[in-house]
C-alpha cells in the first residue's frame, strides 16, 4: 500500500502563488508516475500535471507556463508550484501515484483545498 499526504493549499488572491507538497510512504518502490489532479464540486476530476521517476513532465493546457511539477526522489515527495493563479484554478487538489507507467494510478491523497479570489 501507498500513502499520500498533501499539504500547502489555502486562500490566495488572483495572480498569487502557492506550492503544494505530497509526501509518499509505504510500498513506494513500484511508483514511477506521480501527479496532481483537481476537482470542482459537480465536475469530474481532471489531470493537472504528472511527472515520472525520470522527471519527464506533462501538463494540462490550462496550466502550462504557470504551474511546475517537480519531485525529490530522495524525500519521496512531489511538488506543484502554482504561479499566476486564476479564480478558475479554485478546486480541491489531489496527489496521485501510479505504477506501470500509467498516467493515473490507484493511490490518492486526501486532497487539499486551493481557493483563488478575484
Amino acid at each position: 500500500q501507498v500513502q499520500l499526504v498533501e499539504s500547502g493549499g489555502g486562500l490566495v488572491q488572483a495572480g498569487g502563488s502557492l506550492r503544494l507538497s505530497c509526501a509518499a510512504s509505504g510500498t513506494i518502490f513500484s511508483i514511477n508516475v506521480m501527479g496532481w489532479h483537481r476537482q470542482v464540486p459537480g465536475n469530474q476530476r481532471e489531470l493537472v500535471a504528472t511527472i515520472t521517476s525520470g522527471h519527464t513532465t506533462n501538463y494540462a493546457d490550462s496550466v502550462k507556463g504557470r504551474f511546475t511539477i517537480s519531485r525529490d526522489n530522495a524525500k519521496n515527495t512531489v511538488y506543484l508550484q502554482m504561479n499566476s493563479l486564476k479564480p478558475e484554478d479554485t478546486a480541491v487538489y489531489y496527489c496521485n501515484a501510479a505504477t506501470n507507467w500509467r498516467t493515473v494510478g490507484p493511490y490518492w491523497g486526501q486532497g487539499t483545498q486551493v481557493t483563488v479570489s478575484s
